[in-house]
């Protein structure tokens, strides 16, 4: 049998969507939103009213939840922007070997493709495990991406 019409589907959780959409004067200070194909967090919003010509106006300023870069948009109040699904969990970190973490997963199987951050945070993660500290990684999912954002010092389990 030739395997020319064979065809590989690419998983995700339970069909989720990288996004879903929202209107516009429905979202919020604090949530996330897509501008220009990025996933962001909303720091600053503002609506202007509407003029002769039609709808009112939201402006948004936004810091990708990635890398930092402050994102603006413009949008009238009634159209759907996306919204990003984010998913924030936390792992304990196992390793860290050649720039990525090794972490274990809740049924105690590893991952092993999520970056050591390139920042001070990255700097001081990789200084407190080879001191010995047990550490939770917070690893935050949008849109196909994955960086582990924050972490801390796991409780004692003595």
């Amino acid at each position: 049998m030739s395997d020319e019409h064979h065809e590989t589907f690419e998983s995700t959780d339970a069909g989720a969507s990288l996004t879903y959409p929202m209107q516009c004067s429905a979202l919020r200070k604090n949530g996330h939103v897509v501008i220009k194909g990025r996933p962001c967090k909303i720091v600053e919003m503002s609506t202007s009213k509407t003029g002769k010509h039609g709808h009112a106006k939201v402006h948004l300023v936004a810091i990708d939840i990635f890398t930092g870069k402050k994102l603006e948009d413009l949008s009238p109040s009634t159209h759907n922007m996306d919204v990003p699904n984010v998913v924030r969990r936390e792992f304990s970190l196992i390793n860290i070997d050649d720039g990525f973490l090794s972490l274990m997963l809740e049924d105690g199987s590893t991952k092993e493709d999520v970056k050591l951050p390139d920042n001070e945070i990255g700097q001081q993660m990789e200084a407190d495990f080879e001191e010995g500290k047990d550490l939770l990684v917070s690893v935050v999912a949008a849109m196909g991406e994955e960086h582990a954002l924050s972490y801390k010092e796991a409780p004692n389990s003595k």
